[in-house]
């Protein structure tokens, strides 16, 4: 273990950083030449597209990655000493891990033991680390959940991770984190799939604790506005090296390299309403790296809702009703959770109808039950004039061609055993679509260009594909059976601006060639006002407004409303 004094207010150096993974024959590099510093009591943000190599460096800090060939340096700088991380032996590193650096990870459901209570996890920690007895940890942890403001902390204390929701997991695992009392924490995407609701809640929660305890932080995200937001510095990094680095305003408001200017283009705009999202690729591709932007004004977007609007409803749902039994007490009538409460609304051919609102307020529920893959107790649905929510499963089956769903993962929604061309071929089989199979692998081929994949593709397995190459498959699998409805659920969330902004131009783009009806689900809002005609907002199982998408971002009716806009994240310098 090297060891030396030094007098420095950087917490962490990383110097020359070079990662390398073995293949068969050779090895890759995936972080190349990496330097960078973490200034004590402060905030470093990263940022990068999937594959940029974020995480592969927060988890080299960590000593997390033990296939990893290492060289460069990582130093630890406390109590007046550097400590060499890349030549720790494993019995040194452990005392480290926890005690001085703590992670937060992207996926807390993953990160959490599901078999473990959420309580004795983090008591773990504090009795492996500080030699607490059972008594000390106990009320040790009840006081960190207290602290990572959970309510009901007996209660979250007894609850296994499936319990509780995800903001509240992502709680738990700061409560663990914060623990030992680090002196860095390092957060991977810890609000990537997360509302922005319970996302605010989450940053401003991190930079509370950083004030109390003075933990210096590296915040990694792809979400350029959650970074703006929480950091003082920020390192750019683009196929595994540093592109850019600087103090947030600095780099926000004067980029020097083009691909950090690419990031930033990518971003949603609220201000005003894009034909077209620029890409990454577009922005590093173009003469001056400049997007030629194309703006739909206000008129013209107008006309084209009011035209929509004034046709006959494709889809009417009146009074629908989706209630779950709660435990029964004694001598009491049982009482009913809600997860839709009589809820009404049209959707109009060639419209795309934004759904917003918290998670657990009944969205996916919604989507789900129009499509009666959930059945409800009360209400009807009125599909092209007939009542579909009384029909038997046999007569359900044939109207399926017609309603078709993308989830929000797609990775789960891909039967990992099929190739891919079969798995868009199946539902084509049972809807007898095509005359023999030969034709429907045309189809398949024919649709796999469209949504911008190659023919090849047809023969490679789900695990070989990107996140958003795997979207784009599950769109593909939707548009194979010609539907007039899809239900997009969630189907962007976890995905990088740049990937985000390909798909939802692909979206708008077979809109319009396939005459499209789209439901467009999601907790970002920013996402919605740019799809979406008009936007309905749901809360408790209710739907709280619905009204045209701009007249709702610029004069939303209620408080809920206003809370969700006030959440997004943006990039905003005083």
């Amino acid at each position: 273990m090297t060891i030396m004094k030094i007098e420095n207010k950087n917490i962490l150096s990383i110097n020359n950083l070079c990662i390398d993974f073995k293949a068969e024959s050779s090895s890759v590099r995936v972080v190349n030449r990496l330097s960078f510093n973490l200034i004590k009591g402060t905030t470093l943000g990263i940022v990068g597209e999937s594959g940029s190599g974020k995480s592969v460096t927060a988890l080299s800090i960590m000593r997390l990655l033990q296939e990893a060939i290492y060289a460069g340096e990582i130093n630890l700088h406390i109590d007046g000493t550097t400590h060499s991380i890349l030549k720790l032996n494993n019995k040194q590193m452990r005392s480290f891990r926890g005690n001085r650096i703590a992670m937060i990870f992207q996926e807390p459901m993953t990160s959490l033991n599901p078999s473990m209570r959420c309580g004795r996890q983090i008591e773990e920690a504090l009795q492996l680390h500080l030699g607490l007895t059972k008594t000390k940890a106990r009320r040790q942890t009840l006081r960190l959940l207290e602290e990572v403001r959970l309510p009901h902390p007996e209660k979250i204390y007894k609850a296994y991770p499936h319990e509780i929701s995800g903001g509240q997991k992502q709680r738990v695992m700061i409560a663990m984190a914060i623990s030992c009392n680090p002196d860095i924490l390092i957060a991977d995407e810890p609000t990537t799939a997360l509302d922005v609701t319970v996302q605010k809640d989450i940053l401003e929660l991190l930079l509370d604790l950083q004030k109390k305890h003075g933990i210096s932080i590296i915040f990694i995200t792809h979400d350029l506005g959650v970074v703006a937001k929480i950091a003082h510095h920020i390192v750019v990094m683009y196929k595994g090296e540093k592109v850019e680095e600087g103090d947030v305003k600095t780099v926000f408001t004067q980029p020097q390299h083009p691909y950090t200017k690419g990031l930033l283009a990518c971003r949603v705009p609220l201000e005003k309403r894009l034909k077209i999202l620029p890409t990454i690729r577009q922005i590093l591709e173009s003469k001056d790296h400049h997007f030629e932007e194309k703006i739909i004004t206000q008129s013209e977007w107008k006309s084209e809702s009011n035209k929509i609007l004034s046709s006959n409803p494709i889809l009417e749902v009146t009074d629908l009703t989706k209630k779950y039994p709660l435990p029964k007490k004694i001598f009491q009538p049982r009482d009913y959770f809600y997860a839709l409460d009589n809820i009404s609304f049209q959707l109009y051919e060639g419209e795309t109808l934004g759904l917003v609102g918290e998670s657990g307020c009944g969205k996916t529920t919604l989507g789900r039950s129009i499509l009666r893959l959930i059945e409800t107790q009360n209400g009807r649905i009125i599909y092209q004039g007939k009542n579909i929510s009384t029909l038997s499963s046999r007569q359900m089956r044939s109207l399926r061609k017609d309603l078709q769903i993308i989830f929000q993962d797609p990775y789960a929604s891909l039967n990992p055993r099929y190739m891919v061309g079969e798995a868009i071929m199946e539902p084509m089989k049972l809807h007898k679509i095509g005359k023999s199979d030969q034709e429907r692998k045309e189809k398949v081929m024919e649709l796999l260009q469209r949504v911008d994949l190659e023919e090849k593709h047809f023969y490679h397995y789900p695990h070989e594909f990107s996140g958003g190459q795997r979207q784009r498959i599950s769109i593909a699998r939707a548009l194979a059976l010609q539907p007039k409805i899809i239900v997009c659920d969630e189907s962007v969330s976890a995905l990088d601006v740049s990937v985000q902004a390909q798909i939802l131009n692909l979206l708008n783009k077979l809109k319009d060639e396939f005459k499209l009806t789209y439901l467009f689900i999601s907790h970002d809002l920013s996402v919605v006002k740019f799809m979406s005609h008009r936007i309905m907002v749901m809360k408790n199982g209710k739907i709280v407004e619905l009204n045209t998408a701009d007249d709702l971002y610029t004069h939303p009716q209620t408080a809920y409303t206003q809370q969700l806009i006030n959440s997004i994240p943006l990039i905003k310098f005083s």
